[in-house]
């Protein structure tokens, strides 16, 4: 019982000795404010009194103002790294609108010939004037490089390829004295070039329209590839997931269901 008493009586004497402070701060004038709080301090508390005093309440301003300016830096930090970020996403959609939409053979018409292309294959058409002799015709194709012209003439192709080809299974025509008809054969034959030389203008990828009606004539394995880049372009133009993401959420659902027992409340799909 004395116990419960002491306790009582500690109780009281903790709350009889808890005071309390109402203030209003006046952003312009934040010093009357803390005049208020320190008069308050000194006549309800020993603070004053304390010959370390002074030097307490200046550890506590500096630490304030440590922190206030570690918050201000970092406030700055995150505000610099959302402009870097909003300036490469403005980048990345200006490079994407810069980006030609291609011809009807999947590649692009430039000043002086033009060009298109199918997964395995490259096509050129050059115009040339009527009655050109094939003696006249400067055509060098070699792994990754292309000249096209004639005989002592400025080429009117030259340059490195966007990507290699197979020499071997290259050949040029010249197609009734008046035009150089150029097949190429793609060395990796699942992608599509956005350029014919690379630091021509590209042309927009996820614009090509590959002929459907020729996926027969592909071998199993190529026709797959195909069809799956042609789903995973419906599906990005679509802002939906790609066949690679489908296959991760599956892939995750399962592992959830087999360990119930784990955290995966933070878990994203992506």
């Amino acid at each position: 019982m004395a116990i419960l008493s002491d306790y009582q009586e500690e109780q009281q004497h903790q709350q009889a000795s808890s005071f309390s402070f109402n203030a209003v701060l006046d952003p312009s004038n934040p010093l009357e404010f803390l005049e208020s709080a320190f008069n308050f301090a000194s006549q309800n508390s020993n603070l004053f009194k304390s010959d370390s005093a002074e030097k307490d309440i200046m550890v506590l301003v500096h630490s304030i103002k440590e922190r206030t300016k570690a918050i201000a830096e970092e406030e700055e930090r995150l505000k610099e790294a959302k402009k870097v970020a909003e300036e490469e996403q403005e980048e990345k959609q200006k490079e994407k609108d810069n980006k030609l939409v291609p011809n009807e053979g999947n590649g692009l018409d430039m000043e002086n010939y033009s060009w298109g292309q199918s997964l395995q294959e490259i096509t050129i058409n050059v115009p040339v004037p009527q009655g050109t002799k094939s003696r006249l015709v400067v055509c060098d194709i070699k792994n990754k490089y292309l000249k096209v012209g004639l005989k002592g003439q400025v080429p009117i192709i030259d340059g490195e390829l966007f990507k290699a080809v197979k020499v071997d299974d290259c050949i040029w025509s010249l197609e009734d004295e008046k035009a150089i008809s150029i097949l190429m054969s793609k060395r990796e034959q699942c992608e599509w070039w956005k350029s014919l030389l690379k630091g021509d203008p590209e042309i927009n990828t996820q614009k090509v329209e590959p002929e459907t009606s020729k996926l027969s004539d592909l071998d199993s394995e190529t026709r797959s590839v195909v069809e799956k880049m042609m789903f995973d372009q419906r599906q990005k133009q679509l802002g939906r997931p790609t066949s690679d993401d489908m296959q991760k959420q599956q892939l995750m659902k399962q592992f959830m269901a087999q360990n119930p027992n784990m955290e995966f409340s933070g878990t994203k799909f992506t």
